[in-house]
């Protein structure tokens, strides 16, 4: 796993961004795979999530997802969901201790949050639509309602896929300046006409800078150029049937 320095000087705070490493799954999904909408064994999936809860100090139980849609939607979390249905959403916050909270991703941008002051945490799953469509501010706003204060809260940008592995087409292009001429730094040119390369994180920076998140941290690391991470795109290019997902999760200690 990896972690941020920001986050990891927060006291009773734990966190993790999980690589493949340290998982039961085999072939494709080699490794840690977190991916309960994967065509993975079940059981490797369920295996390999109670080692991510375990390394996160609570019970599997505690390790809480929703059932992302590329939404700008956000959830409270008081404890384990009832029931086997999780919520559809993209993002979960908390105030409650012995809870992870977490969001898969497999390219798509995993941010974590912590009012250190208030001990309230966040987890955001951030592609480009809920990037664009706000599940960023959605965060922080649901954070708020838990107490928390932009001007003390920390976020941490986790691995996802980089700008020189991201190229977009045209309309990808005019959906993002249409929304914000000013998006167009975002973009640099591709070696293919009519194509792009997108910077996900940067325009995930601003839009924390935009909602008043001072403290920002990047692992800088690209998924796709990564073998240590699943990717979607690496798997689209290589023709494989499916891929895996990481966890990326936070909690406060009991």
């Amino acid at each position: 796993m990896l972690s941020s320095s920001l986050l990891s000087a927060v006291p009773g705070l734990r966190h993790a961004f999980f690589t493949r490493e340290g998982g039961v799954s085999g072939g494709i999904y080699a490794g840690l795979n977190g991916g309960l909408g994967s065509k993975d064994d079940p059981a490797h999936v369920r295996e390999n999530r109670r080692r991510m809860a375990e390394h996160m100090g609570v019970p599997s139980e505690h390790l809480v997802c929703v059932h992302q849609i590329h939404s700008p939607d956000a959830v409270i979390a008081t404890g384990p969901w009832e029931g086997p249905a999780r919520p559809k959403a993209d993002a979960i916050v908390t105030n409650s201790t012995g809870l992870a909270i977490g969001v898969t991703a497999a390219d798509c941008g995993p941010v974590l949050f912590v009012d250190p002051n208030a001990g309230v945490i966040g987890a955001a799953h951030a592609g480009w639509k809920g990037a664009l469509t706000g599940i960023m501010e959605s965060t922080i706003a649901a954070m708020e309602e838990l107490g928390a204060e932009r001007g003390s809260t920390i976020a941490a940008i986790g691995p996802l896929i980089r700008q020189p592995s991201y190229e977009v087409g045209g309309e990808f292009v005019e959906r993002f300046i249409d929304h914000d001429a000013n998006n167009a730094v975002f973009f640099l040119p591709s070696e293919r006409d009519g194509h792009a390369k997108f910077d996900l994180a940067g325009y995930i920076r601003l839009r924390l800078q935009n909602a008043g998140i001072l403290m920002i941290d990047d692992l800088g690391v690209d998924t796709y150029a990564d073998e240590r991470f699943f990717s979607y795109r690496r798997s689209v290019h290589r023709k494989e049937p499916d891929y895996g997902r990481h966890v990326h999760a936070i909690a406060l200690a009991p």
